[in-house]
């Protein structure tokens, strides 16, 4: 069963300031949701899929993992020591327990299914209870790339119309931006995600191959920038590296972008059919806008 895009996680030390930075390019955002295990979020919703903007909001509630198990608050509060970034991929999921059997069929590493709901506020102010169950897959080689599928309870409490109506026009996450020294641990867990090529698309690249596609980014192990920096290769005996680098949105018309980007004083770069945002000031992440036929 090939899974599309449900959501990424952007997991930032400031989730206020954050959150601030992705209005100003052009997102409209749902109101903070708090998860009782210690993180808090804002959503950028879209056609089926929404970015999730992620911080540690109450540390004191982060639960460590245990045997077995996977803790989504201490694994983004580990993450953060090193990096801002997009710290975990997530698959659409009607069937999270079978997704994990799947993943385990597949040889991944998986782990106790996780459920968890929390309160979200409704566009016309209301409280509603919405819930999810999560299946998480990893591959030692690549622990700073974390997936996982999402299956929702109520649907129709999280999804609203009045929170996917952009400025920007966005409308899905089109791409997402892996970069590997070793494509061979990237590739392998991406086959046993079955990443829907055509709908969830994830491009593994070399830091170098990174580098020439966004000139001035620059990926390495704990760390994702802009600025000069000299790229080696793997030596030998060093371990291998992957992570998420960014994604790339779809949106209708690439102009709303621009009028955001200069309304908002955003620096960006230009190139021949879309525009993409540093890591430096997208809170370690390229993120990058092209329009629905590019």
């Amino acid at each position: 069963m090939s899974r599309k895009f449900d959501h990424l996680v952007l997991a930032v030390e400031n989730l206020e300031r954050a959150s601030q930075f992705y209005e100003a390019i052009g997102f409209t955002l749902t109101p903070q949701a708090q998860h009782p295990f210690g993180t808090g979020n804002r959503l950028a919703q879209m056609q089926g899929c929404f970015l999730e903007i992620l911080g540690v909001t109450k540390p004191e509630n982060v639960s460590e993992a245990k045997p077995g198990a996977f803790s989504f608050g201490a694994y983004n509060r580990d993450f953060l020591k090193s990096r801002q970034g997009m710290s975990m991929m997530v698959l659409q999921s009607d069937d999270a327990k079978a997704d994990r059997d799947d993943f385990r069929s597949a040889g991944l590493q998986t782990y106790e299914m996780f459920d968890f709901s929390r309160e979200a506020r409704q566009p016309d102010g209301s409280v509603e209870t919405v819930g999810f169950t999560l299946a998480f897959a990893s591959v030692p080689e690549l622990p700073e790339a974390v997936a996982f599928t999402c299956q929702q309870w109520r649907p129709d409490l999280f999804w609203k119309p009045e929170y996917q109506d952009h400025p920007n026009t966005a409308n899905s996450i089109s791409e997402v931006f892996m970069v590997a020294d070793d494509a061979e641990p990237a590739e392998r867990f991406l086959k046993g995600l079955d990443v829907d090529a055509d709908d969830a698309r994830v491009s593994v690249m070399t830091p170098s191959g990174f580098a020439e596609r966004f000139p001035g980014a620059h990926a390495k192990s704990g760390w994702l920038e802009s600025g000069p920096v000299a790229l080696t290769p793997l030596e030998a005996g060093q371990a291998p590296f992957g992570l998420f680098a960014g994604f790339k949105i779809k949106v209708a018309d690439l102009e709303a972008v621009r009028s955001c980007l200069r309304e908002n004083r955003v620096d960006h770069e230009s190139k021949t059919d879309s525009l993409w945002i540093t890591p430096r000031l997208a809170y370690g992440c390229v993120v990058e806008f092209a329009e629905e036929n590019k």
